[in-house]
């Protein structure tokens, strides 16, 4: 009896531990699970960061970010003078409240040398000198179609002034090969290609279904949906321009009117 109860107290003894390690094993693999699927989760959100912010690794934005950068500010108005190392020069115009920008403007070189004048890419033209109206000059009629390009925070937006013609006579449509959107008439009395180098400096697509159109009061205004990639990129840019501290004095080159 005595020798019973010794083997059955040995292998009490032996389940008791074998249960202890089985125990002690799935703790250590519920740890290594867990570890493995945090790695895994990581790694993935690394991708996807990656991803994301991809507009790092283009040409325009690092050129943005290696440009000589002046700013000036008042209440409403952020403006950002960039020279970059080509020697070209723009200038910005952002709306402090929105953050949105409100002008891109691009300083062309003038003939022989001299002063050069500035040629709006975003935002409404800028005020030059009054035209020759002497009656040997040429003059532009102002009933001929004026395209205007605007930035909203979610859309660029062209406004096509001086077009009479009905919504349905419109035909618009997106380029894919060379990334512009082409404006067409079904009365063949108006053609027109809009280009888009904002998705052409981040290497993006055109997508025909980010195209939407309206008409009023003689104006045909084009609007297309800015993708993710742009929409992240101005944010963190605008971040980026915060560092740029103002200064008081206009420098002459920065006078865009």
């Amino acid at each position: 009896m005595g020798n019973g109860n010794s083997f059955a107290s040995s292998l009490y003894s032996a389940r008791k531990e074998t249960r202890k390690i089985n125990n002690m094993k799935r703790k250590f693999n519920l740890i290594d699970n867990v570890e493995s699927s945090d790695k895994n989760s990581n790694n993935q959100k690394s991708k996807e960061d990656v991803k994301e912010k991809m507009y790092r690794n283009t040409i325009w934005y690092n050129s943005l970010l290696n440009s000589e950068k002046t700013c000036l500010k008042d209440e409403k108005i952020k403006k950002i003078h960039y020279k970059f190392d080509d020697g070209k020069e723009m200038v910005e115009e952002y709306n402090v409240d929105t953050k949105v920008l409100l002008r891109r403007a691009w300083k062309m070189k003038g003939k022989l040398g001299g002063e050069g004048k500035w040629s709006v890419e975003i935002g409404d033209p800028i005020v030059d000198n009054p035209p020759n109206t002497d009656a040997n000059s040429i003059v532009e009629s102002k009933d001929q179609p004026v395209v205007l390009k605007r930035n909203t925070r979610i859309n660029i937006e062209w406004r096509i002034r001086n077009l009479p013609y009905p919504i349905e006579t419109y035909s618009i449509k997106a380029q894919k090969e060379d990334k512009i959107i082409i404006i067409s008439t079904s009365n063949k009395k108006y053609y027109k290609k809009l280009e888009v180098p904002e998705l052409v400096r981040l290497g993006l697509p055109i997508d025909q279904m980010n195209i939407d159109a309206t008409h009023k009061y003689n104006t045909l205004i084009v609007t297309y949906k800015k993708p993710q990639q742009l929409l992240d990129m101005e944010r963190e840019w605008y971040e980026e321009l915060d560092k740029v501290k103002p200064i008081k004095d206009i420098p002459s080159e920065c006078q865009t009117q």
